[in-house]
């Protein structure tokens, strides 16, 4: 028992959290120790016991997988996390690698990826399932230009925005000028080159900005 790696699955539909761990558990010296629908189970869990590998989605109910990722690692250095995810978009694969992660895998790979994906990030390398490789191969014009950041203020009031809140409205909530507002929102739409705030709240979603 000693020599078993354990493992845990984070993702929010129960149907695809019974898969994998049934899937692990027939691996040689592999076990699921743990399986959560949320970020903050996970990281109870952590606080209280050891984990060799995390299996995450990117989309969580309390929390994306990017920023998780960041806090499992701050928590548990030791802990490896592979991202499992549908999402396909270059920079969301690139934005997990750099808060840690060594892995990311589609949910459309095969039982043979996902085994072979674990066992390389337990030699110490990054795994990658197929098409996932073929994807950061291939960076877009928005990956050379580099990854948006938004400060604070400005996921604020893009919250805001999202929930369809008026400058004046925006303004009276966060004890600013409807300027400074505006101001932020047009700092936001040229960060991401969009032209409107319904381009930026789209483009932002799909970035996982807000």
């Amino acid at each position: 028992m000693n020599n078993m790696i354990r493992l845990a699955v984070v993702d929010d539909h129960p149907i695809v959290i019974q898969g994998i761990v049934s899937l692990i558990n027939n691996f040689d010296n592999m076990m699921v120790t743990g399986s959560f629908q949320t970020g903050n189970e996970l990281i109870s869990f952590l606080e209280n016991n050891k984990l060799d590998i995390v299996l995450l989605d990117i989309m969580l109910p309390d929390i994306n997988g990017i920023e998780l990722c960041a806090q499992v690692k701050r928590l548990s250095p030791s802990t490896a996390v592979i991202a499992i995810s549908n999402h396909t978009e270059r920079s969301i694969i690139m934005q997990i690698l750099q808060n840690g992660a060594c892995g990311y895998i589609l949910k459309n790979a095969s039982v043979e990826e996902l085994k072979n994906c674990i066992e390389t990030v337990l030699n110490g390398e990054l795994a990658f399932s197929k098409e996932v490789i073929e994807i950061i191969a291939k960076p877009s014009v928005n990956d050379l230009k580099g990854r948006a950041k938004f400060t604070k203020r400005e996921k604020e009031i893009l919250l805001l925005i999202a929930q369809g809140k008026t400058t004046a409205s925006i303004a009276d909530e966060l004890f600013l000028s409807p300027l400074t507002v505006e101001t932020h929102r047009r700092n936001m739409m040229q960060k991401l080159d969009v032209k409107n705030s319904i381009e930026l709240i789209n483009l932002a979603t799909e970035q996982l900005l807000i």
